[in-house]
């Protein structure tokens, strides 16, 4: 027995329910003020969460009944955030609601592309509900909304304050000096030629003046090999042999290729090698490089010694230690 299936027909749509908005103008008003408000809010939110990242100290507690002691820094940290994107999001919500179009529209759907008018009659469309959304008309919701959302996207630019302060010329420039004396790291005892042997290596650093103190960023850049070769042994330049002292030469220590420590030594090739990506430094052709991916041979220190015979710099680098940098390309 077979049964027929009636087609469903088509439900239609539920009469529509005009809102206050829609129909009394001081309602449309309240409305705009109720938006504009929530806007405002968000702003406070925003200017809360940026006040507290820049003037409030990490180290800042407070105590709350519930929560007990808490660092206020984070409190209002992420109290500012929370409030400025609850109202926008309030806002945007209550805007729909209440002053955009509300009109059920029945779009039929095609398999295939559009005739041309239908097209343009899109676009007519579209222009026209951008229209009616009011955001051209209703100056005092624009205004508010710019105020929130610009201060909402500029807020992360506040985030780069954690970067730190710009380097500068810090990248260009260690602690050795003219007159250092270099000292041993570590002991921190100062060194003279008689106390290496041929062959030998020493990790040395600038001795310290009265109220200076080391610090790790300093340890960093300063770090210098001294190794001992027979003068013989040399092929360098004239001026890059004024630079040596009895057989003893100077490099720094950070690999400039990605700055790891220069840390090997063979005393049969006379090779610094480099533990993290396998550059490898020429010692008596003033370290340059004969294998890996460092780009520039170490930088070397031009050294001499004082009046009492302990090891001193005779001048700063000449150029800056380490790996690259968006001022130094090659």
């Amino acid at each position: 027995m077979s049964h027929e299936i009636e087609p469903i027909s088509d439900p239609g749509l539920p009469d529509h329910v005009h809102r206050a908005a829609d129909t009394d103008p001081a309602a449309e008003k309240k409305a705009e003020r109720q938006v504009a408000i929530l806007f405002l809010l968000s702003a406070i939110g925003t200017v809360l969460f940026i006040a507290a990242y820049i003037y409030i100290p990490t180290t800042t507690f407070i105590f709350l009944p519930v929560m007990g002691t808490t660092n206020a820094h984070e409190l209002f940290l992420g109290l500012g955030l929370a409030l400025s994107l609850l109202f926008i999001g309030l806002g945007a919500v209550h805007w729909a609601k209440t002053l955009m179009p509300d009109e059920e529209v029945v779009a039929e759907r095609h398999e295939f592309r559009s005739e041309e008018s239908d097209r343009e009659d899109f676009v007519a469309t579209v222009k026209e509900r951008s229209a009616a959304s009011g955001l051209g008309r209703r100056s005092l919701i624009k205004r508010t909304l710019g105020i929130s959302g610009g201060l909402l996207a500029v807020s992360p630019l506040v985030l780069l304050r954690d970067l730190g302060p710009l380097p500068k010329k810090q990248l260009e420039t260690t602690s050795w000096k003219t007159g250092t004396r270099l000292v041993t790291d570590p002991g921190n005892r100062a060194i003279k030629p008689s106390d290496l042997e041929v062959g030998a290596v020493a990790q040395v650093l600038p001795q310290l003046l009265p109220g200076e103190e080391r610090t790790l960023n300093n340890i960093g850049k300063d770090a210098v090999l001294l190794i001992r070769l027979r003068p013989e042994e040399f092929e360098l330049s004239p001026e890059r042999l004024s630079w040596t002292y009895e057989g003893i030469i100077a490099f720094s220590k950070i690999c400039s290729h990605m700055g790891c420590a220069v840390a090997l030594y063979e005393q049969q090739t006379k090779h610094l090698l480099c533990p993290c990506h396998q550059s490898t430094f020429d010692v008596p052709r003033a370290a340059k490089v004969i294998f890996g991916p460092a780009a520039r041979p170490l930088p070397q220190l031009a050294i001499t010694v004082d009046s009492e015979g302990y090891l001193v710099a005779q001048k700063p680098f000449t150029e800056p230690v380490g790996p690259s940098f968006w001022e130094r390309s090659s």
